[in-house]
C-alpha cells in the first residue's frame, strides 16, 4: 500500500529544513560580510588619521627646515681635534665628525645621513672644506638635506668651542 499522504508530508518536511538551513547559511554570510565591512571601514579610518597625522608632521619639519639658519663657527676658536654632531629633523637625519687642525677643517665624515632623496647633499661636506666656512651655497635638488648636514657640521664645532 502506498500513503500519498506520509510522502507529501516527508517532501514538506524536507522542503522546510532545507529552507531553513538555507537561511540559517544566508545569515552567516551576511554577518561574516558585515564583519568584513567593519573591520574594513575601521582600518580606512584609522589609516586616513595615521596619514594626515605624518602628513601634518612632515610639513611642519619642512616648515622648520626653510626657517632653519645654520651659523658660521670662528675656526680661530676651534682647538685641534675631531667632533661629532648630530642634527634630526625627521625624517631627515646627519651623523658628522668633524677633523679640524690648525684651525683648519681637514675632514668631515658622513657617519649617517637619513636623506630621502637628498644624497646629492654629501657633497656640501667638499664645499665646507674648499671655503673654510659654513657660509656655503646648498646643493640644488638636495636643500633640506644640506641644510641638515650643515646644521650637524656646526652643531659638531660647537662642541668644540
Amino acid at each position: 500500500m502506498y500513503d500519498s499522504n506520509k510522502k507529501t508530508l516527508i517532501k514538506f518536511k524536507y522542503n522546510t529544513e532545507t529552507t531553513k538551513n538555507r537561511e540559517v547559511n544566508m545569515t552567516k554570510k551576511k554577518r561574516i560580510w558585515l564583519t568584513v565591512l567593519i573591520v574594513a571601514v575601521l582600518i580606512a579610518v584609522v589609516g586616513f588619521f595615521m596619514l594626515r597625522t605624518f602628513i601634518e608632521k612632515m610639513e611642519a619639519n619642512n616648515e622648520q627646515l626653510e626657517q632653519l639658519t645654520i651659523e658660521n663657527v670662528d675656526l680661530s676658536r676651534v682647538p685641534d681635534g675631531t667632533y661629532e654632531g648630530t642634527y634630526e629633523s625627521f625624517p631627515l637625519k646627519a651623523v658628522v665628525t668633524v677633523t679640524v687642525k690648525d684651525h683648519n677643517i681637514t675632514d668631515i665624515t658622513i657617519n649617517k645621513h637619513d636623506n630621502g632623496r637628498g644624497q646629492d647633499a654629501e657633497r656640501i661636506t667638499g664645499d665646507i672644506m674648499r671655503e673654510q666656512s659654513l657660509d656655503v651655497d646648498v646643493i640644488t635638488g638636495a636643500t633640506y638635506s644640506s641644510k641638515v648636514i650643515l646644521k650637524a657640521v656646526e652643531m659638531a664645532l660647537k662642541k668644540a668651542g
